[in-house]
């Protein structure tokens, strides 16, 4: 093997580099139009343009794949995780390309690959599975009478794919055919298959997923367990190994059973079968025929690089440890950095400022002295660069080693609160909250906690933002000119600063040397006392504020007009700068008769009809961004006066999508936007 294509883009084809580039193996990365000056391009051995823009007219492009491959001279295909990594009819036109496909046997994928199937292979070999129906007849009815037979609540899957893509779950039968439509749309859109399955639904489990690897010598061992309870929208987050619930007993049964699943597909290479845990019972959810995103986890612990195992097995290398060799050391977190607000709506632009804490990245055992936590940041990010919707959101992943699961937890909220990426929102102030919250901080996070603890999590961040934007905000809107050098004005500055429905007034009066002195609004005896801020540039762009004796780094970046991103160690906030503009009266606004799109898309489905009365809550359009469904909404009943879309057109943020009629004094509707 000299020359490895990686059908990839981004922090999955950076992986792959460094790990081939160590062993002396030259690289390919292949490219999409808006991927032209991609990190992953410029750090491979070549690169090669499929062409295209979306996923569909460039990396899910066989044809062009295989040509790009013969156009190298590349002898072996790394698929990395998503696109085509569990295609099976891709792995055999590799194959028969006469190229080394490092991944597992075209028929393993196919027996595993799809739910229906694995579940099927899983149950011959006494794997726990739950009851349900994942037959040939994909008729409504048939799913209905199934589900009875089987009873509420179950889950709705598709057959194919992963991420939680084409996933819901039913309560009653009622929501039973509206879940069947929309998770077929999904699945068809994010992976050309739209059979779905049904089962039992465990309401309050942990996702528990097993690391399974093997040669084509039959030799099978698994490599501990990941605990990805912490999930929004059915997409892992937060993934940790050991799992606070997994003893010593039940990761030899887990391990067992994951290992006997693998071995009676013939399978070969990095796999990983996902469980469902409730107490001591477990039972199987799929098997994931490729490296995982939250593969660094379990490198931590074992101290293994798992894409360098997966080259050697595919030179037909035996695996270099048996089951009894495997150690597990310590206690290692992943989270997902997404480009997504806290309400888990994906997000597309420009990274204007981006700056890392002191890591790794795609090293598997960083150094570090005896006992420290050693921080890994796998990602693609620089500045200037462009997130677009026609990928998945997810940015990179911070990864921290340490000796116990309380350090490894307090190492990654530090790393987070040190990171810096302004221009467009990410989860990372999320995340770090996640982490600090009572319930995962005790082990006790489950498949539900979110649903649960979403809000109480919001919440908590909004205190934050609030006390953060009070005290920093106005280091945006200063005349820089004056930092370190302004001279003392006699006359104040009025400003006013508006961070999400709330606007603070203030009077801004220049000391000179940086030094401004700030009076809140109030009158009389209510006046607050004037505060004294002292603002210093720093090299980078920042600002250092002082206020009494603390000092606060600000990151600080224009997004347009009078708008800014700030943020305050592990805060973020967005405020703009109203001070020219008319004091907006109580009552108005002007955005209450329409509904706009919150970011870029393809619009999937129009519910909204003119002239109808749109219920409270009801779907108005469905956006498909990031390769998932959004269902849009307004927040009261209202008269839908105009739609402005339909179904296949592109939509960009911000755009208007319907307009309704102005509100009577018996309706007020205020449109808003809501994600299933």
């Amino acid at each position: 093997m000299k020359k490895i294509l990686i059908a990839n883009r981004g922090e999955i084809a950076r992986r792959v580099i460094h790990t081939a580039h160590a062993l002396g193996i030259d690289t390919v990365a292949v490219y999409s139009e808006p991927d032209a000056q991609a990190l992953h391009v410029r750090e491979a051995t070549q690169a090669f343009a499929l062409g295209g823009t979306t996923s569909a007219e460039s990396y899910l492009r066989v044809d062009r794949l295989l040509e790009a491959a013969r156009a190298t001279g590349a002898d072996a295909v790394h698929p990395g995780y998503g696109f085509l990594s569990e295609d099976a009819n891709f792995a055999q036109a590799v194959q028969d390309a006469g190229l080394c496909w490092i991944g597992p046997p075209p028929a393993a994928i196919r027996a595993l690959g799809s739910k229906s199937a694995a579940k099927a292979l899983a149950l011959a070999q006494s794997v726990p599975c739950l009851p349900g129906y994942a037959g040939a007849d994909q008729d409504e009815a048939r799913f209905v009478q199934e589900a009875a037979l089987i009873g509420y609540p179950v889950m709705v899957k598709a057959v194919a794919g992963g991420g939680g893509r084409g996933t819901r779950l039913v309560n009653e039968v009622a929501q039973l055919p509206a879940a069947l439509a929309s998770a077929r749309s999904e699945a068809l859109a994010g992976f050309g298959n739209g059979e779905l399955l049904i089962e039992r639904a465990v309401l309050h489990p942990r996702h528990v997923e097993v690391q399974v690897f093997a040669d084509a010598h039959g030799n099978v061992i698994h490599l501990g367990e990941r605990d990805c309870s912490v999930q929004r929208r059915h997409q892992k987050i937060i993934e940790e190994s050991p799992s606070p619930a997994v003893n010593a007993a039940l990761r030899e049964r887990m391990g067992a059973c994951a290992v006997a699943l693998a071995k009676s597909a013939g399978y070969v290479g990095a796999g990983t079968v996902e469980f469902l845990l409730e107490g001591e019972h477990f039972y199987l959810m799929e098997m994931n025929t490729r490296l995982q995103v939250e593969h660094p986890v379990t490198e931590a612990l074992t101290g293994l690089d798992l894409v360098e195992w997966q080259i050697r097995v595919a030179r037909g290398e035996a695996l270099p440890l048996a089951q009894h060799e495997v150690q597990l050391q310590g206690h290692s977190i992943e989270v997902r950095l997404c480009s997504e607000d806290e309400n888990f709506t994906p997000h597309t632009g420009r990274v204007l400022h981006f700056a890392a804490p002191a890591a790794s990245a795609f090293v598997v055992a960083p150094p570090g002295r005896e006992g420290r936590a050693t921080l890994r940041f796998d990602h693609a990010i620089e500045r200037g660069s462009e997130v677009s919707p026609h990928y998945d959101a997810m940015l990179g992943k911070l990864i921290v080693h340490a000796a116990d699961r309380d350090q490894a937890i307090d190492a990654l909220v530090q790393a987070l609160g040190q990171l810096e990426v302004l221009g467009l929102p990410t989860n990372r102030a999320f995340l770090a909250q996640c982490l600090q919250h009572p319930q995962f901080r005790a082990g006790q996070a489950l498949i539900s906690f979110l649903a649960g603890e979403a809000d109480t999590v919001r919440d908590a961040l909004s205190k934050r933002e609030l006390l953060a934007h009070d005290q920093y905000a106005l280091a945006a809107v200063l005349d820089q000119s004056h930092v370190g050098k302004g001279l003392p004005c006699a006359f104040p500055r009025p400003v006013r600063l508006r961070h999400r429905d709330a606007t603070t007034a203030l009077a801004v009066l220049a000391l000179g040397a940086g030094r401004w002195q700030v009076q809140r609004a109030g009158m009389g005896s209510d006046a607050p006392t004037p505060e004294t801020l002292q603002c210093t540039a720093l090299p980078d762009g920042a600002v250092q504020c002082v206020q009494g004796r603390v000092a606060q780094r600000v990151a600080l970046a224009p997004v347009g007009g009078q708008r800014w991103h700030l943020q305050a160690g592990a805060v973020d906030w967005w405020m703009n700068d109203v001070s020219l503009q008319p004091a907006v009266r109580s009552g108005g606004d002007a955005g209450a008769s329409e509904l706009r799109a919150p970011f870029n898309g393809r619009v999937v489905h129009v519910a909204a009809v003119a002239g109808q009365v749109l219920a409270q809550g009801a779907v108005a359009v469905v956006i498909e961004s990031m390769k998932l469904e959004h269902s849009l909404s307004g927040k009261t009943a209202a008269l839908v006066a105009e739609v402005l879309v339909s179904a296949g057109q592109q939509v960009t943020p911000g755009q208007v999508l319907v307009r309704f009629a102005a509100p009577t004094p018996a309706s007020t509707n205020v449109p808003q936007v809501e994600q299933t």
